[in-house]
């Protein structure tokens, strides 16, 4: 996806003179993006939204600011989604205060009640996404829900089903972290 995303964004005919990856969902995606797209001026802000799994906080604040001068420059968002749009409008009008020349943001996915609306995005879903970047993260939290519980594995298992992970994969990863140490 990040592949046919590069190509339509040369295609646009937008450079960037500075990629910004929003953390930490859009680190990874970013790092990628600068390879394709040839461009190893690379920079990171942190925006703090999500406090747990669907649990948002009232709004979006930012907790690092850009870490790289983007004053009079064409700039490059990567994140991972839009999903409520909060968090990229936020990110925008921080790049904007500090004198960004032209913006462009790129997502991998796009949910529909988005309020912000990315310039390039590879697909469109209203699902829950785990990338494979965070899917120890997302064991840990379901994990955290169900050691309340006692719950098994086999619950967090069928948690994580639809959302694309396997039985196994999902088995490895609670043996990684356990709260009791055991499946």
């Amino acid at each position: 996806m990040l592949l046919s995303l590069a190509q339509r964004i040369k295609s646009s005919g937008y450079k960037a003179e500075v990629i910004v990856g929003v953390s930490r969902g859009g680190w990874p995606p970013a790092r990628i993006m600068s390879d394709l797209l040839e461009n190893s001026n690379i920079a990171n802000m942190k925006v703090e939204f999500y406090k747990d799994i669907g649990v948002r906080s009232r709004k979006p604040r930012i907790t690092q600011p850009v870490t790289a001068n983007v004053t009079g420059k064409r700039v490059l968002v990567v994140d991972d989604v839009a999903d409520s749009g909060h968090s990229l409008k936020v990110v925008a009008n921080h790049l904007r205060r500090k004198g960004a020349k032209e913006l462009k943001v790129c997502t991998i996915y796009l949910k529909p009640q988005s309020i912000f609306h990315p310039d390039f995005y590879a697909k469109t879903t209203r699902k829950w996404i785990i990338f494979p970047w965070e899917r120890l993260e997302a064991v840990r939290l379901i994990a955290r829900h169900f050691n309340s519980d006692r719950a098994k594995v086999s619950s967090v298992v069928s948690e994580l089903r639809d959302s694309g992970l396997s039985s196994r994969l999902v088995r490895q990863l609670w043996s990684i972290f356990s709260y009791d140490g055991r499946d």
